[in-house]
């Protein structure tokens, strides 16, 4: 059984400036110019009529657990979030394996105007996530490397905490059988929870499988989705961190943490493609491999390149090219191909052709927000709201993916769901751990 990763946690004491500290400066140097000029003044007084305004508004205490790029982007995306819900948004809580992180998280409130969170509850290591979802918390947003989501999602639920998780939710058969459990458990207790899957709350994508679901293409025969593009951040290895420390920093090249780019990044498409055939493929037969990022310094043992066909009932299949090379073509689409019409999806446009041809025209919120609007509308207002099974089953896919590729033979869903094969290890802690070989179809590992 995969036990919680345990450490012992560091709380992050470092001082920055106060708030206060800024907010008086800022405000002197208003008032000044504002009693100079009339039009300031007026904007002034606006702003602070405002600020009063968000004063009144009811809170919505979140916390954030994983705080590089992602994390810190959809802890903004959720305060951003609260000026449609009616949400004065505070961040109460932050939580990262590295101290680096949560301080430079800190920061950026501080440097946006908002409360600095207290040392007292700011938490580094790798029981850190225990300590978030202890703090007097409304929301925890996860978003650390994927490999450890189930379980920090399974201690969100545990502590009665609404959830935003980020994509994708696990890494191997045993992590979504955990998610799953733990899903089961978050609707039970009446919990709202949103994945980072965000092309489910963008307006183009939802108006265009309302005309798909309806029959505006016709019966749905196939689909093709794509992410091509060059590759993504890497971290060189330091020979001053141990293995572990090095493998988390440099996540996305470690399928025990990221699944591989297909889990970690193609599960987009994936899960467009769940919507679209509202169903789960039967099996997957594929092929994959890494040509172009070869240093196992900087990129691991991931593949850059996928080629898969999904078979799902009804005869019908869905074509998932994705690769990350450098100087290739880039295409990140799904193309879903009906009976009487074709539908051509991107993030921001979606086009309809044939009898019922159709363009979106209008404008939308960007979907990075809106997901964090849905979530605390439904907070608000107790609107039923639980994505957690959508997307740990878009997960699977993506999982079942991999492993056909990896592996050059047929996998099918139960296969991929019952699979005793777990990536991530049983505990985790800093220290030696040997990068894993790079996989070659044909021959077991």
């Amino acid at each position: 059984m995969t036990q919680h990763p345990t450490q012992h946690s560091t709380q992050d004491a470092s001082q920055h400036a106060s708030r206060r500290a800024f907010v008086g400066t800022s405000l002197g140097a208003g008032l000044a110019a504002g009693l100079a000029v009339p039009a300031a003044f007026s904007l002034f007084t606006q702003r602070a009529r405002a600020q009063v305004e968000q004063d009144a508004a009811p809170k919505l205490k979140i916390a954030v657990i994983g705080c590089g790029g992602r994390g810190t982007g959809a802890m903004f995306n959720a305060i951003e979030a609260g000026k449609s819900s009616g949400y004065s948004v505070e961040v109460v809580a932050l939580g990262d394996l590295f101290a680096d992180r949560v301080v430079r998280a800190n920061e950026g409130l501080v440097q946006a105007g908002m409360h600095e969170v207290s040392a007292q509850s700011v938490f580094t290591g790798f029981d850190a996530y225990k300590r978030v979802c202890a703090s007097d918390c409304d929301v925890v947003i996860l978003a650390t490397p994927p490999g450890f989501r189930s379980i920090h999602f399974a201690a969100a639920v545990d502590a009665h905490k609404h959830v935003f998780t980020e994509k994708p939710v696990a890494v191997d058969g045993p992590g979504i059988r955990r998610f799953l459990a733990a899903a089961v458990k978050s609707k039970e207790l009446g919990l709202k929870v949103v994945a980072g899957t965000q092309r489910r709350h963008e307006r183009s994508y939802i108006e265009a499988m309302e005309r798909i679901h309806r029959g505006d293409i016709g019966k749905v025969i196939a689909a093709r989705c794509y992410w091509n593009m060059g590759s993504l951040w890497n971290v060189a290895p330091d020979a001053a961190k141990s293995d572990v420390e090095n493998q988390v920093r440099n996540w996305l090249y470690h399928s025990w943490l990221s699944g591989d780019h297909i889990v970690e990044q193609h599960v987009h498409q994936l899960d467009v493609m769940q919507w679209v055939m509202q169903a789960d493929p039967v099996l997957v037969r594929g092929v994959g491999g890494r040509q172009a990022r070869t240093d196992t310094k900087l990129y691991g043992h991931i593949f850059d390149h996928f080629g898969l066909e999904y078979v799902y009932p009804g005869d019908r299949f869905v074509l998932s090219l994705c690769r990350q090379q450098d100087g290739t073509d880039g295409k990140v689409e799904e193309i879903i191909s009906g009976s009487e019409g074709v539908a051509e999806l991107t993030s921001g446009s979606a086009v309809l052709t044939g009898a019922k041809a159709w363009k979106f025209a209008e404008k939308q919120t960007n979907p990075y927000v809106q997901e964090h609007i849905d979530l605390q509308n439904a907070i608000r207002n107790n609107i039923a709201i639980n994505e957690g099974e959508r997307v740990a089953k878009s997960t699977l896919v993506a999982i079942m993916g991999r492993m056909a590729a990896y592996s050059g033979k047929d996998v099918t869903w139960d296969q991929a769901l019952y699979s005793t094969e777990e990536l991530m290890p049983e505990t985790v802690e800093f220290g030696p751990r040997p990068a894993a070989a790079v996989a070659v179809p044909g021959v077991a590992h």
